[in-house]
């Protein structure tokens, strides 16, 4: 039986898109049996699990950014004034004003604390993810030992929570034995770990960004940057290898913090979702025995 998986990437606000490929594949009658997410894609994902609708996501969302409590927040200043050639890193000190705001968040976990971190994540159900209609994981990174982990159980609210942890930004997450942080820390697209929940075929999303060209550093912190720039992209390319089929919305020019943008977001992932459909279809529809003899070929060209 054919069972496709869908691995939805982190990226922030270009996450957004995600929205658009799932209204793509409800529209074309594309049954998803599973979906693995990561940071964004792990909110959008479960979301999409709990309320079965892009439609009835694409709204919650809406009403979440207009809420009083993220507007609080004041991220349309970042949006303003962060640069999509900048990353994630560089633009959040940009935000912050590293010079002031850095020395004192020294005692500290994360920017923001964990009373604001709980306002914010308060928007997502609070219900066991292994009970939604859909089977869903979400990847989190533990920073005790590093390991990738791919949360099939507990709360939806706090699972997300541990996968859009990001570091700096939100302080880590405590489930079980895990200290853990945003999950593309260690997977960007988590093409391989959908199958972990029943996917014999992976469709993936991916909506990092992609690397720019660099000119000479002139101090250490652009040295930082860029290394964390490099390390981010170089793990979405071996992840994506794992994916049967990718769809890449054209949103790698818009900053993660665009949430503003949610019409050209969704527009975008519709439009990606639209242009590979035939091989989405053949990918739905494809022979187990013959996909199968197909990824392990994919496998062994790999080694070779």
């Amino acid at each position: 039986m054919a069972e496709l998986g869908l691995a939805l990437g982190g990226g922030g606000a270009r996450g957004l898109a995600h929205i658009g490929v799932l209204k793509v594949l409800e529209k074309e009658k594309i049954k998803i049996q599973a979906i693995t997410g990561c940071s964004m894609g792990a909110i959008v994902g479960g979301l999409y699990a709990y309320f079965g609708s892009a439609q009835k996501v694409e709204d919650f969302i809406r009403d979440i950014l207009h809420s009083p409590k993220i507007k609080e927040l004041g991220l349309e200043e970042l949006s303003e004034n962060g640069s999509v050639d900048k990353s994630f890193f560089e633009q959040f000190f940009d935000f912050v004003d590293v010079r002031l705001k850095a020395i004192k968040s020294l005692s500290r976990l994360s920017y923001f604390d964990q009373k604001t971190t709980d306002k914010i994540f308060s928007f997502i159900p609070d219900v066991p993810i292994e009970e939604l209609p859909i089977p869903i994981s979400a990847i989190a990174t533990d920073l005790v030992t590093g390991a990738e982990v791919n949360f099939t159980t507990g709360s939806l609210r706090k699972v997300i929570q541990a996968s859009a942890a990001v570091p700096g930004i939100f302080p880590p997450v405590k489930i079980e034995e895990y200290l853990l942080v945003d999950g593309s820390a260690s997977e960007s697209v988590p093409a391989g770990k959908v199958k972990e929940i029943g996917a014999d075929r992976v469709l993936a999303v991916n909506v990092s960004r992609d690397i720019k060209i660099f000119t000479e550093p002139s101090n250490l912190i652009e040295i930082l940057f860029r290394s964390e720039d490099i390390t981010s992209y170089q793990l979405s390319q071996i992840r994506l290898k794992e994916a049967d089929l990718v769809v890449t919305p054209k949103v790698r020019d818009l900053s993660w913090v665009d949430f503003d943008k949610i019409d050209y977001l969704v527009a975008a992932g519709k439009i990606a979702a639209l242009e590979h459909i035939e091989e989405i279809r053949a990918l739905a529809n494809r022979n187990a025995y013959l996909l199968e003899m197909e990824q392990f070929l994919k496998r062994l060209k790999g080694i070779i």
